[in-house]
């Protein structure tokens, strides 16, 4: 019994690694880096990236507001490095504020945000990324790279950062 269980990290390597992952990757244990929405916008200024909202606001607890307030550093990064791979205006619209779908991955948890929808934008991400199929409601994706997701939801681009893409 006792060589069968020592046997077992090797063998769950195994089976990971025919999966394109490894022990490190499976389950990762990192804290996120939050940041506040003055040091989100002043990476973006710096950047030439712009934002906007419906409400002309940055209040977190309001839907009609754009905030970056507890947004993921690496967030923020993926969207200076997207500025800068692409050469594309880049204008966002949605951030952190409440009014987004929830779950771990989500906007409310920093994970993700919204970009106007302008063809330069468009075409870099179907050129430069792999499509991967519809998402759950019906939104093409593409992956980055790095993995990153870029899901088309019609009027805007509703991005996933797991990471900076490499910043």
């Amino acid at each position: 019994m006792t060589k069968t269980w020592k046997a077992l990290p090797g063998v769950l390597a195994l089976v990971l690694a025919l999966f394109g992952l490894s022990l490190a990757t499976a389950a990762p244990a990192h804290a996120v880096t939050k940041i506040s929405h003055a040091q989100a916008t002043s990476m973006f200024r710096n950047a030439g990236i712009t934002w906007s909202s419906s409400g002309g606001c940055s209040n977190r607890y309001n839907s009609t507001c754009t905030s970056f307030e507890q947004l993921n550093l690496a967030t923020a990064q993926g969207a200076v490095t997207l500025k800068q791979a692409s050469g594309c205006a880049l204008n966002i619209t949605g951030g952190t504020e409440t009014g987004h779908a929830s779950g771990t991955y989500s906007h409310w948890n920093g994970y993700k945000l919204d970009y106007s929808k302008y063809s330069c934008v468009g075409n870099y991400i179907k050129t430069y990324f792999t499509y991967i199929g519809l998402r759950g409601d019906g939104a093409p994706q593409w992956r980055s790279g790095s993995g990153n997701i870029y899901a088309d939801e019609g009027n805007h681009w509703d991005v996933l950062y797991y990471n900076c893409g490499g910043c």
